[in-house]
């Protein structure tokens, strides 16, 4: 597609290289690695080789398609896939990923016979459950699955790993990464090996990660968002000395009319389940976009100043302006930030063009 087709995404890969740049140095400081998670970018090799340069140890994804992506574009670095295999995927994770996170046992089985058949040695890393209900084999069990583990042929365990803040928003401390680290040392002392990683979580951890004076035996995070958005998922608070711009979404108008702000007529759900209430403010300025819920998550979209996101529909984007645009007219360009849930449905989308930009050497 050429460079006028909207609506598009551009991406400054200069801001994404420096943004990991920083994470790499702050968190090497202290003795912890980072694999980069290129899951809400689809695996787009030119972000992950921008993060090979920053200095990441890895790549993190959840889909095996991403990765074989990567690869076919040349990307070369360890994968990991993030997400427990699917039985259905087992032969070809072993082909594709050199370390998978599991949870079942089962999984594991099937791995190894895999591996077997591949004549390769597949490597292993076991989540654990620490409280926020996602994946992860309970803590009392897991000396019994590790057990089984070493066991297993063609395959090496690597270590344990624990996911916070995703499902129930529980955030990493003290508390929960000293259990992870209390397990790891148990383990150790059980199997009379040291494992090579204890992977604490993913942005969330960020602020423990960097102020913590209890960082124990966690020595790998796994990021994304904090690295393409610059900022930590907790608080959604901007980090100190990265960028928030990396990724801008441009969408075009197709529509610009004074309406009533209020619906009429008999009020039903909408197409998508809803029942708001519109608040009378008169008749106001409305602008329709070319870009809707099949490409974004539209309350994650972050406007220009003077315009208000009113609503989305499957493929429009209402928005009301309120001031200082009173030269926009049909035809006409307009830019939003993203937060992760909007930039990870504007990646998956067909129909949003991805432009990256450079002034660096690749």
């Amino acid at each position: 597609m050429s460079e006028d087709h909207f609506p598009r995404l551009e991406i400054d890969l200069d801001k994404v290289f420096h943004n990991a740049a920083q994470l790499v140095a702050r968190l090497g400081e202290r003795g912890i690695s980072v694999t980069g998670v290129t899951k809400a970018t689809l695996g787009m090799p030119e972000i992950a080789k921008s993060w090979i340069r920053a200095g990441v140890c890895g790549l993190g994804d959840s889909r095996v398609e991403n990765m074989h992506e990567m690869q076919s574009a040349g990307v070369d670095l360890p994968m990991s896939l993030i997400r427990t295999p699917m039985i259905s995927q087992v032969p070809q994770v072993v082909r594709i990923v050199s370390t998978s996170f599991n949870t079942e046992i089962q999984v594991l089985r099937r791995l190894s016979v895999e591996a077997k058949k591949a004549d390769c040695m597949h490597k292993v890393l076991l989540m654990v459950e620490l409280g926020d209900l996602r994946e992860g084999i309970m803590p009392d069990l897991l000396e019994g699955i590790v057990r089984d583990t070493l066991c297993l042929e063609h395959i090496t365990f690597t270590g344990i790993g624990t996911n916070l803040a995703c499902r129930s928003g529980v955030s990493p401390g003290n508390d929960n990464m000293g259990q992870l680290s209390t397990l790891a040392d148990s383990l150790d002392a059980k199997f009379g090996f040291v494992m090579k990683t204890v992977s604490g979580g993913n942005s969330a951890n960020l602020e423990w990660a960097l102020d913590s004076t209890r960082l124990g035996r966690v020595n790998n995070l796994r990021l994304g968002e904090s690295m393409l958005l610059g900022c930590e998922p907790l608080h959604r608070q901007v980090i100190e000395g990265l960028y928030t711009d990396a990724f801008t979404l441009i969408a075009e108008v197709i529509e610009l009319n004074r309406k009533p702000s209020e619906p009429w007529g008999n009020l039903a759900q909408s197409a998508f389940g809803e029942e708001k209430v519109a608040q009378n403010q008169g008749e106001i300025t409305q602008a329709i976009l070319a870009i809707g819920r099949q490409d974004i998550d539209h309350e994650g979209l972050i406007p220009p100043k003077g315009i208000e996101i009113l609503s989305a529909s499957s493929d429009h984007l209402v928005v009301q302006i309120t001031k200082g645009h009173g030269s926009i007219q049909v035809g006409h360009l307009m830019s939003f930030q993203l937060n992760y849930s909007a930039l990870l449905r504007a990646m998956t989308s067909p129909f949003i063009e991805k432009v990256t930009r450079s002034n660096s050497p690749s």
